[in-house]
């Protein structure tokens, strides 16, 4: 049975509110997530629920179930891919394909992501250093760090990002945080937690708490 747009986001928003360890995602916070009232989430749920899709009983936590972890992957797969082909193949900037992704995402065709994934050569991250399904739903967990976490005096690598609005990645772009930079953490601001940074033992800026939260990197 085909899956609806609404339901296949629903998939992908509980797959990655539940995190790693598949913890249940609650329905205040399903419906901060799609912006929607609280009613309409819960009548949402009951259909997935039907469907085998979801484990949900009323007043507690959602979770997926194994056919609805592989719907998930599988749509989330095809959002990343299309990021991918979006900024290497057609020029976006990185603050671009996100919305454009939501839309292609949702196109059914497997045989097309098979051929979208050989033509791009079979990439295991998007290019925002999320890590990509492969076509069995194996998706790779580096074991990356928040920039915050790094001690004053150490290196890093950027290699992610948490925050994936236009605005947030606009920002890194003028201050030269790109992925696969180094970072080198030269003062930490006792009172803000802002942080001195060296990039590629270069240029030197300031950023803010909520910028070094929201960079991931790997310790060098």
């Amino acid at each position: 049975m085909q899956n609806s747009f609404t339901e296949e986001n629903y998939l992908k928003i509980i797959h990655n509110l539940s995190g790693r360890d598949d913890l249940e995602v609650s329905t205040n916070a399903l419906a901060e997530s799609t912006a929607t009232r609280a009613a309409s989430v819960t009548d949402m749920l009951r259909k997935l629920a039907e469907k085998g899709l979801i484990h949900y009983k009323k007043y507690q936590g959602v979770r997926l179930t194994e056919e609805g972890q592989k719907v998930a992957l599988k749509v989330i797969r095809k959002h990343r891919l299309w990021e991918v082909f979006l900024v290497e193949k057609l020029g976006f900037g990185w603050d671009e394909v996100h919305d454009i992704a939501e839309e292609l995402e949702h196109i059914p065709s497997d045989r097309l992501v098979e051929r979208l994934d050989a033509y791009l050569d079979h990439p295991q991250f998007d290019p925002h250093g999320d890590p990509i399904p492969d076509a069995k739903g194996n998706m790779p967990a580096p074991d990356y760090l928040k920039l915050s976490d790094i001690p004053l005096g150490h290196r890093a690598l950027m290699m992610g990002v948490l925050e994936h609005t236009p605005a947030f990645l606009q920002h890194l772009d003028r201050s030269g945080l790109t992925l696969g930079c180094e970072i080198e953490i030269k003062e930490v601001n006792e009172f803000d937690k802002s942080a001195q940074i060296q990039i590629n033992s270069q240029r030197t800026l300031f950023i803010s708490q909520e910028v070094s939260r929201n960079v991931l990197v790997q310790r060098l």
